[in-house]
C-alpha cells in the first residue's frame, strides 16, 4: 500500500513537471506573443519574457518586429519613353501590430514582396529614363507610398524603399555616351570660343596701350626672343637690325622722300660721278675760237654786245650727303 501511494506521488510530481514545461514559454525582447485558444485569437499580446499557456489548448505565435531587409528581384520595364529598363530594389519594413500582422495577411512577407513588385513595375511605366538615372529620391518616395498603403492594414511599416540598380541594354549605353560626348565637347568648344574672346579683348588693349609707346614693342620682341632661347632648342636668326625698326618707326613719308631727293641731287653734282653733265665738243671749240681778253666761258661774236654772264651754280650742299652716307 505504501509503494503504491510512493509510485502515485512521484507520478504526479511527473505529470505536473511535464504540464509546467509545456505550459512555459519564453517571449525575446524584439518579440511579441500572439496566443491563439482552441484557434481564436485571444485579447492582449505577450510582451517578452517568461509566459505560460495553457498545454494543448493555447498555441502561442511568436512575431518578429525587427526591420526585416528584404531586395526585390529585378523587374523588367519599359519607361513612359520607351526604353526597356531593367530595376532592382531593396525594401526596409517592420510589423508594428504582431496581431494583425497573423491574422490579416497569410504571409506578410511574401505579400509585402509581392506588392513591392507590382508597384516597381508601375512606377518604371510612369517615369522617364532621365529621372530613373538622376531623380531617384523622388521615386523612392513615391514608390514607399504605393507599398505602404495595403501594408499598414497588415500592421506592416515600410520604413523606406530605395531603387537599387538600373540595367539599360548595350545599344542605350553606347548612345547615351555618344551624347555625352557631344555635349562635352560642345562645352569645351563654347569655353574655348570665351576664352579667345576674353584673350582678344585683352589683346586689343595691349596693342593701344603699346601703340602710345613705340618703345614696349621693342620690349615685347625682346622678352619674346629670350623666352624662345630659354628652351635651348631652338636656333634664332634676325636677318635686320633693331636700329633699322628705330629709323621705320620714326620716318614718315614726307621725310622719308625728302631724303630721297637730297641723295640724288648730291650724286649727280659730284665731280667724277657716274652720270654728271660734261662739256660737248661744240661748246670746247667756241671757247678756244674766242678772241683774247675774254674769259673763258663768255664767247662774244664780233661787233655784237657780249651776253651777260650767267650766275654759277651753286656749291652742293654737304648735309645731304651726309644723311645719305647714313642712310
Amino acid at each position: 500500500m505504501v509503494e503504491g501511494l510512493v509510485i502515485l506521488v512521484i507520478a504526479l510530481v511527473c505529470a505536473c513537471g511535464v504540464y509546467a514545461l509545456s505550459a512555459a514559454r519564453v517571449v525575446k525582447q524584439y518579440e511579441r506573443g500572439v496566443v491563439f485558444r482552441l484557434g481564436r485569437l485571444r485579447e492582449g499580446v505577450r510582451g517578452p519574457g517568461f509566459t505560460v499557456i495553457v498545454p494543448f489548448v493555447d498555441k502561442l505565435r511568436k512575431v518578429n518586429l525587427q526591420i526585416v531587409t528584404m531586395p526585390v528581384p529585378a523587374q523588367d520595364g519599359i519607361t513612359r519613353d520607351n526604353v526597356t529598363v531593367r530595376v532592382d530594389a531593396v525594401i526596409y519594413f517592420k510589423v508594428i501590430d504582431a496581431a494583425e500582422a497573423l491574422v490579416r495577411v497569410e504571409d506578410y512577407r511574401f505579400a509585402v514582396s509581392q506588392m513591392a513588385q507590382t508597384s516597381l513595375r508601375s512606377i518604371i511605366g510612369k517615369s522617364d529614363l532621365d529621372d530613373l538615372l538622376s531623380n531617384r529620391e523622388k521615386l523612392n518616395q513615391g514608390l514607399e507610398l504605393m507599398i505602404d498603403s495595403p501594408a499598414i492594414g497588415w500592421g506592416v511599416q515600410i520604413d523606406r524603399v530605395e531603387i537599387k540598380d538600373v540595367s539599360l541594354p548595350e545599344t542605350m549605353k553606347r548612345s547615351m555616351a555618344r551624347q555625352a560626348e557631344a555635349d562635352r565637347e560642345r562645352r569645351a568648344r563654347v569655353i574655348n570660343a570665351d576664352a579667345e574672346l576674353q584673350a582678344s579683348k585683352k589683346l586689343a588693349e595691349a596693342a593701344k596701350e603699346m601703340s602710345g609707346q613705340p618703345a614696349a614693342l621693342q620690349l615685347r620682341l625682346l622678352q619674346t626672343v629670350v623666352a624662345v632661347a630659354a628652351e635651348k632648342n631652338s636656333t634664332l636668326v634676325l636677318p635686320f637690325p633693331v636700329e633699322l625698326l628705330r629709323f621705320l618707326e620714326r620716318a614718315t613719308p614726307s621725310e622719308a622722300a625728302h631724303a630721297v631727293e637730297a641723295v640724288s641731287g648730291a650724286v649727280q653734282a659730284a665731280p667724277g660721278v657716274a652720270g654728271a653733265p660734261t662739256p660737248t665738243p661744240a661748246e670746247g671749240e667756241a671757247v678756244a675760237g674766242a678772241g683774247p681778253g675774254v674769259p673763258p666761258g663768255k664767247p662774244e661774236a664780233a661787233g655784237a654786245p657780249a651776253p651777260p654772264a650767267s650766275p654759277a651754280p651753286p656749291p652742293p650742299a654737304r648735309r645731304p650727303a651726309r644723311e645719305s652716307h647714313h642712310v
